[in-house]
């Protein structure tokens, strides 16, 4: 059983920072991709950003690009989100999620080529 825990959300003013946090457990950790997605209230669940399974190469979705930074931490099975210069627009659950392919190449958005989730950590930036 694959299982993964994020932490670090919380409530911070525009313009401030949060750094989440996913420790995961139950397979080889090193040898996926990861990826961050987050779901605001009556909206679908989005992409945010992609770590290769060395660590070597990220993606971000243009909303979040300058201002977050994806990282990993194989030796801790974790990786991470460091999110600075939040936005309201950035309120949301977010989750992250181990891509489905060993060593997947090329990276991928798509909500069904992750096949295990975490909980999700609130983050909320008040107007």
């Amino acid at each position: 059983q694959v299982q993964l825990v994020e932490s670090g959300g919380g409530l911070v003013q525009t313009g401030g920072s949060l750094r989440l946090s996913c420790a995961a457990s139950g397979r080889t950790f090193s040898s996926y991709n990861m990826g961050w997605f987050r779901q605001a209230p009556g909206k679908e669940r989005e992409f945010v950003a992609a770590i290769s399974w060395s660590g070597r190469r990220t993606y971000y979705a243009d909303s979040v690009k300058g201002r977050f930074t994806i990282s990993r931490d194989n030796a801790k099975n974790s990786v991470y989100l460091q999110m600075n210069s939040l936005k309201p627009e950035d309120t949301a659950v977010y989750y992250c999620a181990v891509d489905r392919q060993f060593q997947r190449v090329v990276f991928t958005t798509t909500r069904s080529q992750y096949n295990y989730w975490g909980q999700g950590t609130q983050v909320t930036v008040p107007s």
